[in-house]
C-alpha cells in the first residue's frame, strides 16, 4: 500500500450491463460518513428497465457460459482477475472516504476478494469429482450424481466490507457454471462498482453485470422468474424481506444476516499482550462493524478485572478520526442511524445502572464536526435483558458479562437469536473443543476470533437467525449448484436379485 491518501477527483460509477458501460439520467450522491456534507461520488440510479435488462443479459449468456467445461471457465476467470491489484490503493481510498473505515482496512477488504477468487479457482478439479453408487442388494442400477449450475444469480453485498464479502459468493457462482448480476449497497457502492466493472470487462458479454441504485428499483434481481438464487448478506430484517420476495417465485436463497457472536473466557485462559490484541481487534475492528465480531464477552468472574484492564488500556490509546488520516485508529460509525442506534444502546445501559466506560477523544478538526464519530465503551456486568447484550451492537460497545461455571457460560452464549460465530478463549484444548462443539454457531474460534482469522477455505455461515446456506469451500460451489442423478440399470444385478 502506498502512501496516498485521497482521490485527485469526485468519483463517478455506471452501470455495465451485457458487456457495455451504461450511463443513467439519475445519480445516486455518495455521502462521506466523517465529514458532513462531503459527497465522495456518484453512482448510476439503475430503472427498472435497466435492471430488467441486467437480468436478460446474464439470462442470455448463461447457455454458452455452462456449457464451458469448469477448465475453460476458471482460465476466463483466472484472466479476468489478472491486474486488479494495479488500482488497489485507489480503490482502497476511496472506499475508505464511502464507507468511513481506515484506508488499511479498506485496502484489505479489496485484497480479501481476490484472495477469495483464487480459492475458488483452486477447486476446479474438485468440484468436477461425480460420485458413483454401484448396484446393491435390491437395487440393481449404478448412479452416477453429479452436479449442474443453477442459471442466473444475484448477489447482494453489505455497506460494510462490500468487496471482501462479494469475495465470498461470486467466483464460486461463475466457476460453477452460473452467470451473476452484482448490486453494490446503495450508501457505499463506488469502490465495489470499479472493481467489478474491471472484472467484467474481462469476460464474456452477460456472465457478469452490474448494477447500482436504491433498493425500490431491485426487485427483478429477487423476483424475476429467471433468477435462480439469490445471495444477500445484510440484517435479519432484510433477510426476511428477500426471503419473503423470493417465496413468490420458489427463487433459492443464500443469507448471511449478521450475529450476536459470544467470546467466552475461561479461568485459564492466557490474556497476553497478542490475545489481548487478538480480542481487541475482535470486537472494535472497523468500529465495530463487522457481522462476525464478537458482540459479547463472557468472562470467568476471577478473569473479569484482568480483561476489562487489558481492553481498557487498548481503547485508551485509540485514536478515533478521519479513515484516510494516518494517524486514525477508529474511523466514524457508516450512517447517522447508526451512530444513534449504537448511542441508545450505551445511554439505555447507563440509565439501567451497568457500569459504562467510554475511552477516546471525538476529533477536534471542524470539518469533522457532526461526522458519525463515537467514543468506544465497555459495558462491565450488565443486566443480561438490555439490549446491549441482547441485540448486535453494530457499532464499537462490547459488554463483559461474568460467569461461574462452564455451563453457565454456554447456556449464556447460546441464548440468542443469532448463531453466526463464536470463541473459546483456553489454554486448555479438550475444553475448548468441548465447549466449541455446544456453541449453536456456524464457525467457531479458538483463542482468536473473528475475520482477521477466518479460515478462508472453510464453508461460512450462521444458524437461527443468522442465516441459511453457506459461503466459501467446495461446499460454497455446491451452494450454486444443482445435482443430475443419471442411473443405469445394471442387468447382471438385476438377474441375480431374480434368484
Amino acid at each position: 500500500m502506498t502512501e496516498t491518501t485521497e482521490t485527485t477527483a469526485r468519483v463517478a460509477t455506471g452501470l455495465f450491463i451485457g458487456g457495455e458501460a451504461r450511463e443513467t439520467r439519475e445519480t445516486l450522491a455518495i455521502a462521506d460518513p466523517g465529514k458532513p456534507g462531503v459527497v465522495v461520488g456518484h453512482a448510476a440510479a439503475a430503472t427498472t428497465q435497466d435492471v430488467e435488462d441486467a437480468v436478460a443479459a446474464a439470462k442470455a449468456a448463461f447457455p454458452a457460459w455452462a456449457a464451458l467445461s469448469t477448465q475453460e471457465r476458471a482460465g476466463l476467470l483466472a484472466a479476468a482477475i489478472e491486474g486488479i491489484a494495479e488500482l488497489r490503493d485507489e480503490d482502497a481510498a476511496i472506499l475508505s472516504q464511502e464507507n468511513g473505515k481506515v484506508r488499511m482496512e479498506a485496502w484489505i477488504d479489496a485484497l480479501v476478494f481476490e484472495i477469495r477468487w483464487n480459492l475458488a479457482l483452486s477447486l476446479a478439479e474438485e468440484m468436477d469429482k461425480a460420485k458413483v453408487l454401484e448396484p446393491v442388494p435390491g437395487i440393481p442400477v449404478t448412479t452416477t450424481v453429479a452436479y449442474q449450475p443453477l442459471g442466473v444469480v444475484s448477489v447482494i453485498v453489505p455497506f460494510n466490507w462490500p468487496v471482501a464479502i462479494l469475495g465470498a459468493s461470486l467466483p464460486y457462482a461463475l466457476l460453477a457454471g452460473n452467470t451473476a448480476i452484482v448490486k453494490p449497497p446503495p450508501s457505499a457502492p463506488l469502490a465495489t462498482a470499479r472493481i467489478v466493472q474491471r472484472v467484467a470487462e474481462k469476460l464474456p458479454p452477460g456472465v457478469l453485470n452490474l448494477v447500482t441504485g436504491t433498493d425500490d428499483q431491485m426487485g427483478a434481481l429477487i423476483q424475476n422468474p429467471d433468477i435462480a438464487k439469490v445471495c444477500f448478506t445484510g440484517s435479519v430484517p432484510g433477510g426476511k424481506r428477500i426471503m419473503q420476495m423470493a417465496s413468490a417465485s420458489l427463487t433459492r436463497v443464500t443469507l448471511e444476516l449478521g450475529g450476536n457472536d459470544a467470546a467466552i473466557f475461561l479461568a485459564d485462559a492466557v490474556l497476553d499482550e497478542t490475545h489481548l490484541d487478538r480480542i481487541f481487534g475482535a470486537v472494535f475492528d472497523t468500529t465495530g462493524q463487522i457481522c462476525m465480531n464478537a458482540k459479547r464477552i463472557y468472562v470467568h468472574r476471577s478473569r473479569l478485572e484482568e480483561l476489562t484492564a487489558g481492553l481498557a488500556a487498548r481503547l485508551e490509546r485509540t485514536v478515533i478520526g478521519y479513515g484516510l488520516d494516518a494517524e486514525t485508529t477508529m474511523g466514524p460509525l457508516h450512517s447517522p442511524a447508526q451512530k444513534a442506534f449504537v448511542q441508545e444502546l450505551i445511554n439505555e445501559a447507563k440509565d439501567a445502572g451497568a457500569e459504562v466506560r467510554e475511552y477516546g477523544t471525538l476529533p477536534s478538526d471542524p470539518e469533522l464536526a457532526g461526522g458519525n464519530f463515537l467514543r468506544p465503551a465497555l459495558v462491565i456486568d450488565p443486566d443480561p435483558n438490555l439490549r446491549v447484550v441482547t441485540e448486535e451492537q453494530f457499532g464499537p460497545v462490547i459488554p463483559l458479562i461474568p460467569f461461574d461455571t462452564e455451563e453457565e457460560a454456554i447456556a449464556a452464549a447460546n441464548d440468542s437469536w443469532g448463531g453466526l460465530g463464536g470463541s473459546v478463549w483456553t489454554a486448555d484444548r479438550e475444553a475448548a473443543d468441548r465447549i466449541g462443539a455446544q456453541l449453536a454457531c456456524g464457525y467457531v474460534w479458538v483463542n482468536d476470533h473473528g475475520a482477521n482469522r477466518l479460515d478462508l477455505r472453510a464453508p461460512f455461515g450462521g444458524m437461527k437467525h443468522s442465516g441459511m446456506g453457506r459461503e466459501q469451500g467446495i461446499e460454497g460451489i455446491r451452494a450454486f449448484q444443482d445435482t443430475r442423478s443419471i442411473a443405469h440399470l445394471d442387468e447382471a444385478a438385476l438377474a441375480a436379485g431374480a434368484h
